[in-house]
């Protein structure tokens, strides 16, 4: 009796786990979809070969709005295939101790103000996180949109400065005749 005892135990223990596991491997949300961001040297030089704007995303680790734009709006798979369509697409610790060149300069890390120089040319030194910072092409001034912004606020704005309209007509009229679709 024991015996069959176990024998009955080990063809359900066969049985079941496996159905479990199977069963279980369905439920499973799928990946979500990531920003396929670049460095900015990556972006200069690809920026010599296919010009496009840049768009960086200016970000500091303990910021937690930072955190929450990552999550909300760059995994969004919207924002994800414009972003990577239209503009190059960097990441840029404000805080990191790497020297960064931009346009042949370079920018050090500022003991002082526990800052990188580059995060106060990119913004005006209106330091700010995150802070989405547009960049048409090298020579173009820096356009800086500080705050958290959910797909539906960066929608006109990367919009405005993706299809090439910033510079040729003002942002007020650009929204005028602006449909989301996001």
């Amino acid at each position: 009796m024991n015996n069959k005892f176990s024998t009955q135990k080990l063809r359900f223990l066969i049985f079941f786990i496996p159905a479990v596991v199977l069963v279980s491997s369905f439920n499973q949300p799928p990946a979500k979809a990531k920003l396929k961001w670049m460095t900015l040297a990556e972006a200069q030089t690809a920026m010599k070969t296919n010009p496009k704007p840049l768009l960086i995303d200016l970000y500091t680790d303990w910021c937690g709005w930072c955190k929450v734009m990552d999550k909300n709006t760059y995994s969004n798979e919207k924002v994800i295939t414009y972003v990577e369509d239209k503009f190059y697409p960097v990441k840029l610790d404000a805080e990191t101790k790497d020297s960064l060149n931009w346009n042949g300069r370079v920018f050090k890390y500022n003991k002082q103000y526990r800052i990188n120089e580059i995060a106060i040319y990119f913004t005006g030194g209106d330091l700010s996180f995150p802070t989405t910072i547009f960049v048409n092409d090298k020579t173009a001034d820096p356009q800086n949109i500080a705050g958290y912004m959910k797909p539906s606020e960066l929608e006109p704005i990367a919009k405005y400065f993706g299809e090439g309209k910033f510079g040729k007509q003002s942002f007020e009229s650009f929204q005028q005749n602006f449909k989301s679709e996001w």
